[in-house]
């Protein structure tokens, strides 16, 4: 989470990430049909993901997690909450 000026901290959404950076989820959202999906993907909380990619426009982006990459629209993305990682890596199982 990032500190806000105020000393609180504000959350960020997977859309929001810088390319190259990694981040642990902590929250998907979406509801339905979509949020399942989200899951059935592998995007669970507590999941480090890498942003490898974002197209020209800005949409689709492109995440490493798990072993695998996995291509997403940034309004799907923005659905996904995630914090900073500590520095250590976590074993992705």
């Amino acid at each position: 989470m990032l500190q806000a000026d105020n000393g609180e901290c504000k959350s960020m959404t997977l859309d929001q990430i810088a390319i190259g950076k990694e981040v642990k989820i902590i929250k998907v959202g979406g509801e339905g049909e979509l949020r399942c999906r989200l899951l059935d993907m592998g995007l669970i909380p507590r999941t480090i993901v890498r942003v490898q990619k974002v197209a020209p426009m800005g949409d689709p982006i492109e995440i490493h997690l798990r072993g695998y990459e996995l291509t997403i629209r940034k309004e799907d993305a923005g659905k996904i909450e995630v914090a900073e990682t500590d520095g250590r890596r976590m074993i992705e199982p």
